[in-house]
């Protein structure tokens, strides 16, 4: 019965989740329409990739037992896929130097994955063992990756507005995170619980402040106001370069 329900769990989990890898479509469509990542981090993405890899890992046969965690497997090889997408769309037109930085975390998330694949494919020889050392790195990919919007989260409050933190992603954040903390509980997983049970956490935060932030409108003098200082502040620095200069 218990395994029967774990299915279900697992294909609703599945379903919620890739909706999850497609939200930041819009994202990048915006990207590729303006040719410019603005100032979207490519941080969270190559979290997702990280953790999407290791949990793909995680639940094929060669850790798991069988295909115990097949809907795991499945739906983190899909968003291996999305992740690559994004990030590359990413590289494509970023400038420079975040090009560089992005460059360089990937390649050390792949060689790191790299290691843990070979490590628990030759080296460890039992699938209690293999779970214990790969889930293990997907608590922590997992819990970076939901830690990750915090990032959004601080500059949502920095800045009064919630443009780069999108209502849809972190709503569909937090229903992947409960839906697959329940697929754990029930398969008595604690390397898909715990982790997910930061997500939730996670999610509810990013939720309350975009309601909160949402409705956070200043009024159009005070606007103007914000406008004119600002362009004070550009001619300011405008001057005090020209005065460096000479």
């Amino acid at each position: 019965m218990v395994t029967s329900i774990r299915l279900i769990v697992g294909i609703i989990g599945s379903a919620i989740c890739i909706v999850l890898y497609a939200v930041p479509i819009l994202t990048f469509k915006r990207v590729i329409k303006e040719a410019s990542v603005r100032e979207f981090s490519c941080v969270p993405y190559i979290l997702a990739l990280f953790s999407t890899l290791t949990y793909s890992w995680y639940g094929f046969p060669v850790v798991s037992r069988g295909w115990e965690n097949l809907s795991v497997s499945a739906t983190c090889s899909i968003g291996v896929l999305f992740e690559a997408s994004f990030i590359c769309i990413y590289l494509w037109f970023a400038p420079r130097d975040k090009r560089k930085f992005v460059i360089l975390m990937v390649s050390l998330v792949l060689g790191i994955f790299c290691v843990a694949v070979f490590v628990s494919s030759f080296i460890i020889h039992t699938h209690h063992m293999r779970k214990v050392f790969v889930g293990s790195i997907g608590i922590v990919t997992a819990m970076s990756m939901y830690s990750s919007p915090l990032v959004a989260v601080k500059q949502v409050m920095r800045t009064r507005s919630v443009e780069f933190m999108p209502f849809y992603l972190s709503l569909f954040s937090f229903l992947t995170s409960l839906i697959w903390m329940v697929y754990g509980i029930l398969g008595r997983d604690p390397y898909i619980t715990s982790p997910n049970a930061v997500g939730c956490f996670t999610g509810i935060l990013q939720l309350v402040v975009y309601c909160i932030y949402n409705r956070c409108k200043e009024p159009p003098g005070k606007l103007r106001d914000s406008e004119q200082a600002n362009d004070m502040d550009v001619v300011t620095s405008r001057e005090e370069a020209n005065g460096f200069r000479h």
